[in-house]
Parts: C-alpha cells; sequence; structure tokens
C-alpha cells in the first residue's frame, strides 16, 4: 500500500517520537491527487514536504505554487521556478489524463482518486535516494526505477496494462529521471541551507494534567497533556517512582497552526492507584531537565482561587483596620472642652492647672 510506505517513509526520516531522535530534515517530497469524479470534472492537488514540514501547496486551478514559507524557493530563482512550474503542471496533469483517457480499458470505476509521492532523500550528504510511486485508490499500481515504470505486485492486470503505456513515453521518462536524480537533490540542498534558522529552533513544551471520560465506576482516566513545542520528537509517559506503566494510551502527534506540535498520553487506573503516578515529558528543548507532573499534586482551580483572593481579602481588611484607627486618633476628645479641642492635651492640661490654682 501507497500510505503504508508513506507511513514507513516518515518514521524512517523522523527517527520515532523520541527525544533522542530529531535529525535536520534529509528528504523532499511532493505529494499530488488527482480526484476523478465523473469524465468531465478532475480536481487536482498537490504539496511539497521537506521531511514533515509542509512548504509548498498547489492546486490545479490557478496551476501556481504557492510558498508557504519565506525560504520555500530554496536557492532556486524566479526564472528557473517559472520554468519549474511549467515542467510539474505539464507532467503532472498529462499522467492523471491518462487515468481518464484509459477509464474503460483499465477498468477504473467512478469516481476515483490517483496518488502520486515522488522526491529524494540524502543520506550522509552524499548518497542520494529517488523515489516515485503511483497508486490508484489507495493500491500501489507502479514505481519508477531509474529510467523506467515497474508495476507493483499487488496490481495485478491493471499495473501491467498502465506501466506498459508509461514505459513508451521515453522522452518523459527522461525528464523524470533528471529531475529525481539532479533537480531534486539540488533543490534539497538550497532548502536546507535557507531554511536553517526554522529547521533547527527549539520550542519548549507546556503540560498540564487532566482526567477523562472515565472507563466504568471505580475507575480513573489520567491525561498528560505537552502543547506547543517543536521540533516534533518527543517522549511523554506515565510513571509510578521510575517505573513505566503499561497500558497508557499514546495519541497522534498533532500539528498547530504555528508548526508546533500537541500530544496527549492517557492512562486508565483504578481509583485509588491514581495516588503515587506521575507523567514525565522528555524534549530536545529541555535541556536535559524534564518536566514531570504528579497526579496528586495537582493544583485545583478552587485551590488557585484561594491563593489569589485570600492575600487580597486580608490586605483589604488590614488597610481598613489601619484607616479606622487614624482616623479615631484624629477625632477631637470628648474629655477636652470643644473649644480647645484644636489644641494638644498638654496645653489644655496646663491652661486648666493654671485656672485651678487661682
Amino acid at each position: 500500500m501507497l500510505f503504508l510506505q508513506l507511513l514507513l517513509l516518515e518514521v524512517v526520516l523522523a527517527g520515532g517520537d523520541n527525544e533522542d531522535a530529531f535529525q535536520e530534515p534529509n528528504s523532499f517530497h511532493v505529494i499530488l491527487i488527482s480526484s476523478f469524479h465523473n469524465r468531465s470534472w478532475v480536481r487536482y492537488l498537490g504539496s511539497g514536504w521537506l521531511g514533515e514540514l509542509q512548504i509548498l501547496g498547489w492546486e490545479s486551478k490557478s496551476g501556481a505554487i504557492t510558498f508557504l514559507w519565506p525560504w520555500s524557493k530554496g536557492n532556486f530563482n524566479m526564472e528557473q521556478w517559472m520554468e519549474l512550474e511549467e515542467l510539474f503542471h505539464i507532467n503532472s496533469i498529462t499522467l492523471f489524463h491518462k487515468f481518464q483517457i484509459y477509464v474503460s480499458q483499465w477498468q477504473l470505476e467512478y469516481p476515483f482518486e490517483v496518488q502520486l509521492v515522488g522526491g529524494c532523500e540524502m543520506h550522509s550528504g552524499k548518497n542520494l535516494v529517488s523515489f516515485l510511486n503511483v497508486a490508484y485508490q489507495g493500491s500501489d499500481i507502479m514505481s519508477f526505477q531509474k529510467t523506467s515504470w515497474l508495476p507493483s505486485p499487488e496490481g495485478g492486470s491493471r499495473a501491467q496494462q498502465v506501466a506498459r503505456l508509461f514505459n513508451q513515453y521515453y522522452s518523459t521518462n527522461e525528464g523524470i529521471r533528471k529531475l529525481l536524480s539532479a533537480v531534486c537533490p539540488q533543490f534539497l540542498s538550497g532548502l536546507l541551507d535557507a531554511g536553517k534558522a526554522d529547521l533547527q529552533r527549539q520550542v519548549r513544551p507546556e503540560a498540564w494534567l487532566s482526567s477523562g471520560p472515565s472507563a466504568g465506576p471505580g475507575r480513573l482516566k489520567l491525561v498528560c497533556h505537552a502543547a506547543g513545542f517543536y521540533p516534533k520528537p518527543i517522549s511523554v509517559m506515565w510513571l509510578r517512582g521510575e517505573q513505566e506503566q503499561q497500558g497508557a494510551q499514546r495519541g497522534d502527534v498533532l500539528p498547530n497552526a504555528d508548526g508546533t506540535w500537541y500530544l496527549q498520553v492517557s492512562l486508565d487506573v483504578g481509583a485509588t492507584e491514581a495516588s503515587g503516578l506521575s507523567c514525565r515529558v522528555r524534549h530536545g528543548s529541555l535541556g536535559g531537565q524534564d518536566i514531570i507532573l504528579h497526579w496528586g499534586h495537582r493544583t485545583s482551580p478552587g485551590l488557585i482561587f484561594l491563593a489569589v483572593v485570600a492575600p487580597l481579602v486580608l490586605l483589604g481588611g488590614l488597610a481598613f483596620w489601619l484607616r479606622r484607627r487614624w482616623t479615631q486618633d484624629r477625632r477631637p476628645h470628648t474629655d477636652f472642652p470643644l473649644e480647645q479641642s484644636s489644641s494638644s492635651p498638654a496645653t489644655w492640661l496646663r491652661t486648666h492647672l493654671q485656672t485651678a490654682r487661682q
């Protein structure tokens, strides 16, 4: 299956999702999808990827390539891009158009999709591996090897017919060979140089705990979240002490709009077993300082409210008390005559003694 091959390619390039696996992308590939709704309605969509990062977009209506990053052009100038865009448009549309012409002969049924993935990988900066695969409805039809098309064994007689036809276009196949063996590695090298700052950036994850829908009475679903991290490789696991807990459910690493990633890992446990569990998050941006979140030490919203509001209440009460004392000290004392209220007690006392002696 083509999609299984893509998944394998992703794992090989990314090295898995652990904290030690990250390395600079070493591949560029294009994905094209042609949707044949009926004989007169066809839609083409395309995208270009540097490793796991999408950098190019394309759709047949305009025929123009969309650059998703400032450095998506690599080291190609605009003249080179215009030529490449035209070549790309002609070859891709021509290839897909053949499927529309031979619908009956190849026993294709509307609606159907034809998928293409092709590109190149650089290993150790020298060894080049190029690839180009075509699939029908998600199943491999043929692949391009050196200068010709080879039918996929799982494609049966249909794959043999398709490969036989495309092998007749010698000049087109020579152009494909040059694109894969010469243009692609040159473009890949320029991308890695131009996008170095973005490709090598590190963004620390934010992590928190929550509870999810339980599996039943007396059960708890503990969820550990890690969000906003880059690059993609990350390790998130539930522990008791230093022992990893088996049975944790790891979700897919999902992309955020800003190019960072999100992951959640859940663990179903008995309600009495949750105490003592912790979640550990490891990521290259943390510099070896893991994030450890303890389930029993979670800070509830109520505690946060008390921690913020209680000091404010105390400060307000203290301010009211001080103001009241100050007001009382300034108030005239009733033991002194009113007409002397503006004098100090010492002055009034001297005056009163002098009057008494007389």
